[in-house]
């Protein structure tokens, strides 16, 4: 039983404040990768939750091993991001507020293959052309990339 499991045994459903850790993985041509998730079956930037004794970069790393099987070495900080914004309740009703690392990894060069546990597909998409189906915390973060590199967007 991991770190999150035992404390979802004590506590059930219950907010709770996590740490977590995500990548914005950017093509050569700006096009940010998108994972397509089971469990809440939207789309939304790779990542997840830190696991005890890790720092951000650790489970940032973690976690793209995991879900598709690339092993990053370089990643850039991007921002700290928490609040209300990052509140998410799960299908199985599990409430969280997240305080989540974001880093940039830019023109990726390895193969990746969804895990299929967690992650049905994965898919490069422009800025200007993101699915409907995205989550909350997902937009929010490639909202604040957007106006930070002052990219123009039709969506935003």
């Amino acid at each position: 039983m991991g770190y999150l499991e035992k404390i979802r045994s004590k506590l059930g459903n219950d907010p709770i404040i996590l740490n977590s850790a995500g990548v914005l993985i950017l093509d050569r041509e700006g096009k940010v990768l998108l994972q397509y998730r089971k469990d809440t079956k939207n789309w939304g930037l790779p990542g997840g939750y830190m696991e005890l004794g890790e720092t951000f970069e650790d489970t940032a790393k973690r976690e793209i091993k995991e879900e598709m099987g690339v092993e990053l070495t370089h990643l850039d900080f991007f921002e700290i991001f928490s609040g209300s914004d990052f509140y998410h309740e799960y299908p199985n009703g599990d409430k969280v507020y997240s305080v989540a690392a974001i880093y940039i990894v830019n023109d990726l060069k390895e193969e990746m293959t969804p895990d299929d546990k967690e992650i049905s597909r994965i898919n490069y998409f422009s800025i200007n052309e993101l699915p409907h189906n995205i989550t909350k915390t997902s937009k929010t973060i490639l909202n604040r990339y957007i106006d930070s590199n002052n990219i123009q967007n039709v969506n935003h």
